[in-house]
């Protein structure tokens, strides 16, 4: 942290969004269907039958949404590409027209000085290769190595920091666990063999960037600090198997080589054996780690459950978001101290931070969002609190631009601090992105106006 207790002058100021919940247009100039796009087309699956047709219609309108990350003042811009677009059928023939609307948009960013922050998958699958098994087929690594290969060579000299997966952790647990979210599939049987074909791509694409990147690459993962509900011994335990479950799946196999210790007797007889080969494949030295941060759980034992025998339990006394989520800043401090305490001291970016409230209409060109402003300001708090505690937290960007597809929510949750109307497409910043706008342009020195 600096001396004068503001953010450094090189940190960078983002906001994210993803290529399915933003924008829509999912087919066009030979673009191929994605399982997202599959599985919002299916009726019951998305609440009031709501797709990403045209969500924010990004895909026409990014060079105005470009100006509207120059006035908010943003030297960064984290969002990720749509397989689907450039392999209709997952590999094979390459679509140069998709190819290109990435080059346009990075090079609208570059030209305004905004820093790319590509992600490669955020979860939008092509439809062909779930045909073929999707997370399931050993061969996938490959596949996906295949297509970052050819996003390298298409944008690295555009300079981007380089993602290789969203949360996996919601890929496996959302789409091949519990079923919400597609592919919608509900086996447990299936969830490690997803979450380690994941890791084996992961490593794949980052192997394939060392042979001809000139840039830096990482992974993004969704980490929740977890709490007792008690001090008794059941409570503690289903807290360390809620930790290995959501905070170290992913983490202990690229930093460590190996999974957490719980998985065999968690997962029981679902739990398979690995090729050994396939830990040095995954154990990928990465520049960098993306944190996605929304809230902390506080867990209680529950022997009835799967995997994590463990149940979340509510804080009486918290405020909680739309989509029921804890607001509790403090945990953004915690998992920081925690990641670096665990895994060492590598740089870190809070890639995504940002919460679900009701958004009044709007009055007078103006969306009063009063208490998305006090989130921002709480946890940019805590992140400023982790900086002078000695974390390499060289990065910032809030979840969301834009108000977007809310996946499964369809249209039903509101992220952004930019509001779309969407029957109009138009935008309007909330007071959360003027708050935000102040915090960028004072380097942080907007924040001292708030409570902590």
């Amino acid at each position: 942290m600096t001396h004068d207790n503001l953010f450094p002058t090189d940190f960078l100021w983002g906001a994210a969004t993803a290529a399915y919940q933003v924008e829509g247009s999912p087919l066009a100039d030979g673009a191929g269907p994605s399982i997202w796009h599959r599985f919002s087309h299916t009726p019951g699956l998305v609440l009031n039958g709501d797709t990403g047709d045209v969500a924010c219609d990004h895909y026409h309108r990014y060079e105005a949404d470009i100006a509207l990350m120059r006035e908010l003042g943003l030297n960064a811009y984290r969002f990720s590409v749509s397989w689907s677009r450039i392999f209709p059928e997952g590999k094979g023939r390459i679509n140069e027209k998709g190819l290109d609307f990435y080059r346009r948009l990075v090079d609208g960013l570059r030209a305004d000085g905004i820093q790319p922050l590509i992600t490669l998958f955020h979860w939008d699958l092509p439809a062909a290769l779930d045909d073929r098994g999707g997370w399931l087929n050993r061969n996938i690594a490959k596949w996906f190595a295949d297509y970052a290969t050819v996003m390298f060579r298409t944008l690295d000299d555009r300079q981007p920091m380089w993602a290789t997966l969203n949360e996996p952790w919601v890929v496996t647990d959302g789409g091949y666990l519990h079923g919400p979210l597609a592919p919608g599939h509900r086996n447990l049987f299936e969830t490690p063999i997803a979450a380690h074909n994941l890791l084996r791509a992961h490593g794949a694409a980052v192997a394939a960037y060392r042979a001809i990147g000139k840039n830096k690459i990482g992974i993004v993962v969704n980490l929740e600090p977890k709490y007792p509900a008690s001090d008794n011994d059941e409570d503690r335990q289903a807290l360390i198997r809620a930790d290995a479950y959501m905070n170290r799946q992913y983490l202990d196999p690229i930093f460590k080589g190996a999974y957490p210790n719980e998985f065999p007797s968690m997962f029981g007889e679902a739990w398979p054996s690995f090729p050994e080969s396939d830990f040095a494949d995954i154990r990928q030295p990465i520049d960098f780690l993306g944190i996605n941060y929304y809230k902390r759980g506080i867990t209680k034992d529950s022997p009835n459950t799967i995997i994590e025998r463990a149940i979340r339990v509510d804080n009486p006394r918290a405020v909680y978001t739309t989509t029921d989520w804890e607001v509790f800043p403090d945990g953004l401090t915690d998992i920081l101290l925690w990641v670096r305490e665990r895994y060492g001291k590598l740089p870190l970016y809070i890639t995504e931070n940002g919460a679900a409230f009701y958004d009044p209409p709007i009055a007078e060109g103006k969306v009063e969002d009063p208490l998305r402003v006090d989130y921002l300001r709480q946890h940019l708090l805590a992140a400023r609190e982790a900086i002078r505690r000695g974390v390499d937290l060289r990065g910032y960007c809030v979840w969301s631009l834009l108000d977007n597809f809310e996946w499964a929510l369809g249209y039903s949750k509101r992220f952004g601090i930019i509001h779309v109307d969407f029957e109009t497409q138009k935008r309007t910043m909330k007071s959360s992105a003027h708050f935000y706008k102040d915090v960028i342009r004072t380097r942080g020195g907007a924040l001292s106006g708030g409570r902590r």
